[in-house]
């Protein structure tokens, strides 16, 4: 069946489900309406009666319903809850089947002050009118109330890890990098590559939407968020069946700050430091029904040398050559991200939303690179080589979102997605002889234009109170284009495509039609369970430049999915099963041959195939008194993997060349630790450790030119802290410290490394703003990464430092007044997490990253 057909006939049998689900379920609101307690709260076990209890909750300021208020009953002489509920979209609750009693009643909702209504007396078959209950907003009293406990730094729910990002002072000035360096579970090495449990084949949304800027560089688009505009972080390793199949390592969802005020305002960031420099101008505007965003960020990075050694030995017809390189350089970074955001309110229960976001990502390297060839240890060849590399792209993400909501976890969606994302990847090189005289020129030329259209409906209901059923379909239509050059021209003249010179180009188009359906059962002795299955068929047609066809071909994949938690007295268990599907990124496909680093060449395959990954999971969760703690056991097996394949050249000597292939098999079974705790309302530690075995095997070329299969294996060990502390008169500090040790890659072993931050704060009068200093890494000058790759044919030994020491200053000022309004639910927005990139460009042999390729992009 085609994608078009499949979605129009999923899109149908949706709106038929919520026509249907209308007539069973009036809108809420309407004088027939009951509104019931949520799954979970009290009300699961509330005793059985003939009386009730109604109320009105309104905004005492603006005598306005306040939406979804709680509302908690406790037995006066007990003090335990008894029942609860929610009020509905005009502030209407009701509490049915109550005994006889003395009650006191609790009525809370974020943004305002609590309200106590003590002395309820009711009697059998009573039906008490409480009539309107007002609550006053506490955003007036901020400034004067002094804080006593601090928000849980991590939560734990079902399907993911969550981590409270807001309170991070060392944030300011800093990027999304600094805050997931922080997060249990995760991974961040020198060069901004995340991985979840040593896997690299993550996905990243942003507030739950994919972004082709995310597409193209995991490491770079983290540098265009702003640290201190992150709220959440949520690590999902055991995705449900409503998210895409794509992403064997897990998913990461960052949660950026939003409000839901009424009024004007304008939010001032600034920073300067001796590596790089930022500044940020976000504000609003909502009055009533409507609301306007529109914010930009930049930053500009310098002043970041670069140094990197390379021996490497080969053996090809028996003839040995020794390899001596020597880099230094420097690089410099330019990044932005401008937004203008749109949501109207079309009725009490319908939302609207639209917005359009641009992206310019800028990063230029200059070095200069000596090498010299020993052939059977003689020096044969000296030559300098100068590189300047660009990495240039624009993207343009457009969204319209649609959101229907029938009762309180009742609602149907559907979103749209437009992206676009022009990428530009070049090198140009100087070539010197021994006396440094120009003997020649080298150019590659590699343009990409990767687009996409998403359509997605999705609908979910509650069934019963302890219940949820959901289900939705979805439609992605990609199209990749790639063309590249590589020129060579003498001292002067023009460049020319002759004398081993290439062109040509890729067009590559990739289509998916995917429905899932899931369905979640909590029970009274407090199991949940939650599980799912989800179909995905992907079209391909893949063609070179004279449109001759790759024999890329059609697939699809049944992904199931479980996950099970129990909470027995503090003590939380969490059982996890999921398949996850891994595409082939853009830089993994582009046939491009970049000769960046002509010792080091990266070369793409078209013809590769998805890789299948059965993930396991065991959790247990545990709060004793004021510390938290969490360990997770895990196990990844992996087949049809993606794997970096590396051989001498053929034509050139010295040279080793990188390629992929889906000949690997890994496996990988560990733990993750961590515990914080709370050692007073105002101090907080956290300790972690991550640990795991990886078993890697492959097929390389052996020393008599035919296949052989090769088995690596070995652990890997990480962990750190951080602490926090709050002060009086607006003071705080906070720092962190990281070490992750050496890892292990099918032809040996990639160094380890570490990082560690320290930072102080102060508030301004009245919180309208702060100042900060921050220091990372300010005890060495650099950081030496040495990676050691073999085999039957070649040794490498390469060695990379990174000049990461830096110290910078903030500034943060707040403009405008705002009132408190309750936030309404906003359309839901497109969730593509899918496509395997290699996270962000992990650094090659030789420090070099492939300026020619096409960074990973989404196909």
């Amino acid at each position: 069946m085609k994608p078009h057909i499949l979605l129009i006939a999923v899109c149908l049998l949706v709106s038929y489900f919520s026509s249907s689900a209308r007539a069973q379920f009036p809108m809420v609101g309407g004088s027939s309406t009951q509104t019931k307690a949520l799954p979970g709260t009290a009300g699961d076990q509330s005793p059985k009666g003939t009386a009730r209890i109604s109320g009105i909750v309104t905004d005492s300021a603006q005598a306005k319903a306040v939406e979804f208020a709680s509302i908690a009953l406790y037995n006066k002489t007990t003090d335990k809850p008894v029942d609860g509920t929610v009020a509905d979209e005009k502030g209407k609750f009701t509490l049915n089947k109550l005994v006889a009693g003395e009650y006191r009643i609790l009525v809370s909702f974020v943004g305002f002050r609590n309200k106590t209504i003590d002395n309820v007396k009711i009697a059998n078959g009573q039906s008490l009118d409480l009539g309107t209950i007002q609550l006053s907003s506490n955003v007036k009293t901020l400034s004067e109330v002094t804080v006593v406990g601090q928000a849980t730094l991590i939560e734990e729910k079902v399907d993911r890890l969550v981590y409270n990002a807001d309170k991070d002072i060392l944030a300011k000035g800093g990027d999304a990098t600094d805050v997931l360096r922080k997060v249990p579970l995760l991974t961040v090495d020198l060069d901004g590559n995340v991985s979840v449990r040593g896997s690299q084949n993550i996905k990243v949304l942003i507030n739950n939407k994919p972004s082709t800027i995310v597409a193209s560089s995991v490491s770079d688009a983290l540098k265009q968020i702003p640290a201190d505009q992150i709220k959440t972080v949520e690590v999902i390793t055991s995705p449900s069946a409503k998210y895409d199949a794509e992403g064997s390592g897990g998913i990461i969802n960052i949660i950026t700050k939003k409000n839901n005020l009424q009024g004007l305002n304008l939010n001032i960031d600034s920073g300067v430091g001796n590596r790089g420099s930022m500044l940020s101008l976000n504000g609003s505007y909502r009055k009533g029904k409507t609301g306007f965003t529109l914010g930009g960020f930049g930053r500009g990075g310098y002043n970041t040398p670069t140094k990197t050694n390379l021996d490497q030995t080969s053996v090809v017809d028996g003839v040995s050559t020794l390899t001596r390189q020597a880099g230094n350089g420097n690089s410099s970074f330019l990044f932005g991200q401008y937004n203008l955001g749109f949501d109207y309110d079309i009725a009490k229960n319908q939302s609207l939303t639209a917005g359009v976001r641009y992206g310019v990502r800028n990063m230029k390297n200059k070095q200069d690179l000596l090498t010299q060839l020993f052939t059977d240890g003689t020096l044969g060849l000296s030559s300098s080589r100068n590189v300047d590399t660009k990495n240039l792209s624009g993207t343009v993400d457009a969204n319209v979102d649609y959101l229907h909501t029938f009762k309180p976890g009742q609602e149907w969606s559907v979103s749209t997605l437009y992206s676009r994302n022009d990428l530009t990847n070049d090198f140009s090189a100087n070539l010197l002889n021994s006396v440094g005289e120009l003997t020649g020129r080298q150019k590659n030329l590699n343009k990409n234009v990767n687009q996409e259209f998403t359509l997605q409906t999705d609908y979910q209901t509650p069934i019963k109170k302890n219940q949820m059923l959901e289900f939705g379909a979805k439609g992605i239509f990609r199209q990749v284009n790639s063309d590249y050059r590589y020129l060579l021209g003498g001292p002067t003249g023009d460049f020319t495509t002759e004398n081993n010179g290439t062109a040509g180009s890729l067009l590559y188009h990739q289509n998916i039609a995917a429905g899932y359906t899931s369905y979640t059962y909590t029970t009274k002795n407090r199991y949940t369970m939650k599980g799912g299955l989800r179909y995905e068929h992907t079209f391909i047609d893949a063609t070179n430049g004279d449109g001759t066809n790759l024999g890329v071909g059609d697939y699809g994949v049944l992904v199931p999915s479980v996950n099970v938690s129990k909470a027995i007295k503090g003590t939380t268990l969490k059982l996890g099963f999921n398949r996850r599907i891994q595409r082939p990124g853009l830089q993994q496909l582009n046939p491009n041959f970049n000769t960046a680093n002509p010792q080091n060449i990266t070369v793409g395959n078209p013809k590769l195939r998805p890789e299948l990954t059965n993930n396991f999971e065991l959790g247990v969760s545990k709060t004793i008194k004021k510390t938290f703690i969490n360990a997770t056991f895990f196990g990844r097996v992996t087949n049809n993997a993606i794997t970096q394949v590396r051989q001498p050249s053929d034509t050139l000597a010295g040279a080793i060349v990188t390629t992929y292939q889906n000949i690997g098999h890994q496996q990988a079974y560990g733990t993750n630790i961590f515990a914080n705790v709370g050692l007073t309302s105002k101090i907080n530690i956290g300790l972690f450790l991550n640990t795991f075995y990886t078993r890697l095997t492959g097929e390389t070329t052996g020393s008599d030119g035919l296949s052989e299969t090769v088995t690596n294996t070995g652990m890997t060990i990480g962990g750190g802290t951080f602490a926090s502390a709050q002060f009086k008169n607006g003071w705080g500090a906070q720092g962190f410290a990281f070490m992750q040790g050496s890892q292990v890659q099918l032809q040996g072993r990639q160094g380890g490394f570490g990082f560690y931050s320290l930072g102080v704060k102060k508030d301004l009068p009245n919180k309208k703003g702060s100042v900060g200093l921050a220091a990372e890494n300010f005890l060495a000058n650099r950081w030496h990464i040495q990676t050691v790759l073999n085999s039957t044919q070649f040794n490498q030994v390469s060695d990379v430092y990174l000049y990461n020491r830096g110290i910078r200053l903030t500034f943060t000022y707040k403009i405008g007044k705002m009132t408190v309004e309750a936030p309404r639910k906003k359309a839901k927005s497109v969730n593509n997490d899918d496509v395997k990139t290699d996270g962000g460009g992990q650094t090659q042999s030789g420090g070099q990253s492939p300026a020619g390729g096409a960074g990973g992009s989404r196909p």
